[in-house]
């Protein structure tokens, strides 16, 4: 059956076992699961993509069938799904498979979708697209987490936020995110600085600089390095990119001592860890001893200092940095 978003609040989602999302704003899509979802099942979220099923289908149904896997409750989340896999869904429908509920996401689907039209018609299943966000909705994102933050914006910023978001909240949390990690212990932020920072966008970002050090590749952090020309706001957003980055290793290290097992450890990360980083992030948990990770974080805030005190220096400051922190011991 076909639903709108808002109707999910009145719907008992237990009574549901799919859920096909579709539509381009995956942003919306990752905050609907993250609400109506994530919370009751916790660690207990396994992600597919289309691609991994089709070329294993097999694993893919004893994962399902067997009974082990029906110990407890479990949500699988299938991404880029397309009308390839509408055989095997039909299957597990017809099979009214209990403890276990499937969310689709796909991008937009047209009309003749065979896909689509399972869901739109099947009463037990639950057919949601999910539309760019408008102006009015993205506006609400921004003066909210700028409250929460307690730091004051104009709507000229505003707007320069939503135009850079191109209607998806999933790029907008991405700007956001590098403006609260720019914007540590600041109690204002200004027109030049969030134009420099959401320019970081078309570079490639501080995120990924940081991944690749941490794992140590240090061949791929040298290439974004050569590739980018950071500017004084971006080498601050990169050194606490890599503050946040190496406690949540730290963190990941802890579990691993608690639950002896590196995959476990991961699994159970809040907030949840996606499927595509886990390998770079399991290399980079292997690449660091929790003694390390201590130091560095030492470091960075020494380098942060340096950073600050020597602004024309900065970006070499900073590139010794993380380039000497990506060679292996």
């Amino acid at each position: 059956m076909i639903l709108k978003l808002f109707e999910l609040n009145k719907l008992k989602l237990e009574n549901y076992n799919f859920y096909l999302f579709y539509g381009d704003n995956e942003g919306l899509k990752d905050d609907t699961i993250k609400k109506f979802f994530v919370k009751k099942y916790q660690n207990k979220i396994h992600k597919y993509e289309e691609k991994e099923i089709l070329n294993n289908i097999d694993d893919f149904y004893n994962n399902i069938f067997t009974k082990s896997f029906f110990d407890n409750e479990k949500l699988i989340v299938i991404n880029r799904v397309s009308d390839k896999v509408r055989e095997i869904i039909e299957e597990l429908i017809e099979k009214k498979i209990e403890n276990i509920q499937f969310i689709l996401n796909s991008k937009n689907l047209e009309k003749k979708s065979t896909l689509r039209k399972i869901f739109e018609k099947e009463k037990s299943a639950v057919c949601i697209p999910f539309y760019e966000d408008n102006n009015q909705t993205l506006n609400a994102i921004i003066s909210q987490f700028f409250r929460d933050k307690k730091i004051p914006i104009s709507q000229q910023l505003i707007n320069i936020l939503i135009e850079r978001s191109r209607g998806d909240r999933k790029n907008l949390n991405n700007e956001l995110q590098k403006i609260e990690n720019f914007s540590l212990n600041k109690k204002s932020i200004n027109l030049q600085e969030i134009i420099k920072l959401t320019n970081l966008a078309d570079n490639y970002s501080a995120s990924e600089l940081v991944d690749y050090s941490l794992a140590k590749n240090t061949r791929k952090t040298i290439t974004i390095l050569n590739e980018n020309n950071y500017s004084d706001e971006d080498n601050i957003v990169v050194i606490r990119t890599l503050l946040t980055k190496i406690k949540r290793i730290l963190k990941i290290h802890e579990l691993i001592d608690a639950r002896n097992g590196i995959d476990q450890a991961i699994s159970s990360f809040k907030p949840p860890i996606f499927w595509k980083d886990k390998p770079l992030v399991i290399q980079q948990a292997r690449s660091w001893k929790k003694w390390e990770l201590k130091n560095l974080i030492y470091k960075s805030n020494e380098i942060e200092l340096m950073i600050k005190k020597n602004s024309t220096i900065g970006k070499n400051i900073l590139s010794d940095f993380i380039i000497n922190n990506s060679k292996k011991n």
